[in-house]
């Protein structure tokens, strides 16, 4: 529960610092369990309900997405600005995601400390 709340509370907007890829990848599979759950209540809820209520869902997890995923880039001492490169159709989402699964710099890097576990 630890690595779904930190992103979501302690760091809701925050775009400094690093996240190794322990962080960022537990982020991820919580991520995906609650998009499906709120898939399903939007469908318990209705067609319009329910896509109200997955857009202010979407909207709502948008910032601290975000700021994940240039922690993340900070992580392998890239710019948080690479980040931008995931509006390329198809290849930038590719790009993207090498960056993310490619391991961190070990120790200082520009953006800070290796993050702990």
């Amino acid at each position: 529960m630890k690595y779904l709340l930190d992103p979501l509370v302690k760091h809701y907007a925050d775009f400094s610092g690093r996240a190794n890829r322990k962080q960022f990848w537990l982020y991820a599979l919580w991520l995906i369990v609650v998009y499906i759950a709120i898939g399903v209540v939007g469908a318990v809820l209705g067609e319009k309900a329910g896509n109200a209520f997955i857009a202010l869902a979407g909207l709502a997890l948008i910032v601290p997405n975000w700021a994940i995923m240039v922690r993340r880039l900070h992580d392998t001492d890239r710019s948080g600005w690479w980040v931008l490169i995931s509006f390329l159709p198809l290849i930038g989402g590719l790009i993207l995601f090498v960056f993310e699964v490619l391991p961190g710099t070990p120790g200082v890097n520009r953006f800070g400390n290796q993050p702990q576990n």
